[in-house]
């Protein structure tokens, strides 16, 4: 097992590049099914979750050659059948873009529940719903497997009871060789669907309004391949924005979409950070106190609530009272355990955290999930002493380098291993 160790106190100071989106990529990847020709996929993130997809991709018969740290040739061409390994497809929530793509491709798609983060009920009822209104049946079978057929894909009215971006997302997949024209209305606005429709787009489909609450899909027959770089991941940024206000830090972060990061940016200049925008980098500086604020995670272009454990670890640090509301997802607050193990105020009720601001003091705590294990590196930068992060492998999932990109700001951090007898003893 290993464990991530920080002694708090150090200010961060420096440039750190963000690396390709994590939530783009992992729509992207899979949609590489579709092309009849090489995709080249740059600005690619070294991390867990594309790992597991580029497995998926090579088990199912893809050609796949690195040509260098972060561009991916990648040949789909061999795949012959739509089956998605089932011992890979739980370990990712992504891997139900399997489904959209497949049925997209061979009008039949095999893939098992997803995996994923465990910080509530999250349904696919509208990815089926989407399905449907296309002309395919699903069931389950007893061993876990969704499976999704149509004899015919033919383009359909699709209104989502919720913006939900993962079924925005596979209705697109599946929707691009569908016959006729296909109207998705109140679809997630997300700059990730930007992206994968761009992608799409680059390789021969026909997609328009996709960052808006309505995109309309004219299917095709054939996609050649291309060569597309992901855009800057919006979440990394913002936990280095984060993590740097934390710490009263001076950061600038490089190779990001300022735009993008507006929700962000004007909930920290509320709390009393600098935030200076240039064409395609942010500086964030903090010489006085933070200031309490008020938050609601919402759908793009609202607060994400990707950010919002992130931002409720900073919450400790500022003064007064805040309060942290999330309203895209139940039992998102599953990590407040841990940051009152390290002095934290904080309640909560229901949906809503109500955080007194204070000092926070280093002690061992636990990753929940991949956004709360951010949380945690962020109290432990700027708590006093030192705090030891367990179950690291959610961090890992969707950042890469974290632990590099942060020392090189200034940050005692480090990667240890804990032997195998400690954890037996512990156990």
């Amino acid at each position: 097992m290993e464990k991530i160790v920080i002694k708090g106190g150090n200010r961060l100071s420096g440039e750190v590049s963000i690396s390709g989106a994590k939530n783009a990529v992992a729509a992207i990847l899979p949609a590489t099914i579709l092309a009849e020709e090489t995709c080249v996929i740059e600005n690619v993130p070294d991390i867990y979750d594309v790992t597991t997809l580029l497995s998926i991709l090579s088990e199912m018969g893809a050609e796949i050659r690195m040509i260098n740290r972060s561009s991916i040739s990648i040949n789909t061409t061999r795949i012959s059948r739509p089956v998605v390994p089932y011992h890979l497809a739980k370990q990712l929530r992504a891997s139900y873009y399997f489904l959209g793509v497949l049925l997209a491709k061979f009008n039949h798609a095999e893939v098992s529940f997803p995996g994923g983060c465990n910080f509530g009920t999250r349904p696919i009822d509208q990815h089926f719903k989407g399905f449907r209104c296309l002309g395919a049946q699903d069931s389950i079978d007893q061993g876990g497997m969704i499976n999704v057929h149509a004899e015919t894909l033919t383009g359909s009215r699709v209104y989502l009871d919720m913006a939900s971006v993962g079924a925005t997302i596979n209705i697109m997949l599946a929707a691009v060789k569908a016959q006729g024209l296909t109207v998705i209305e109140n679809a997630a606005k997300e700059p990730h669907i930007v992206d994968l429709a761009n992608f799409l787009n680059s390789i021969g489909a026909q997609i328009m309004g996709a960052g808006t609450d309505v995109i309309k899909i004219h299917g095709v027959e054939r996609f050649t391949g291309a060569t597309y770089s992901v855009i800057p991941d919006q979440i990394e940024c913002g936990t280095y924005m984060v993590a740097a206000a934390s710490t009263r830090g001076d950061v600038l972060l490089k190779n990001i979409i300022p735009k993008h990061m507006e929700p962000i940016t004007s909930k920290l200049q509320r709390m009393g950070v600098d935030v200076q925008e240039f064409d395609d980098s942010i500086r964030i500086r903090v010489s006085g106190v933070l200031e309490k604020n008020n938050i609601k995670t919402m759908p793009y272009p609202g607060f994400p609530t990707d950010m919002q454990p992130q931002m409720t670890a900073l919450m400790t640090c500022a003064e007064g009272t805040s309060i942290m509301a999330e309203n895209v997802w139940d039992n998102r607050f599953q990590y407040v355990d841990e940051l009152r193990r390290m002095g934290a105020k904080i309640s909560v009720d229901g949906k809503v955290a109500v955080v007194e601001g204070g000092e926070l003091t280093g002690a061992p705590v636990c990753a929940t999930d991949l956004r709360a294990g951010a949380a945690m590196v962020i109290a432990g930068l700027a708590a006093k002493g030192v705090t030891e992060i367990e179950n690291i492998n959610y961090i890992e999932r969707g950042y890469e380098n974290m632990i590099q990109k942060l020392t090189k700001l200034g940050a005692d951090i480090r990667k240890t291993y804990v032997p195998e007898q400690e954890i037996k003893r512990a156990l």
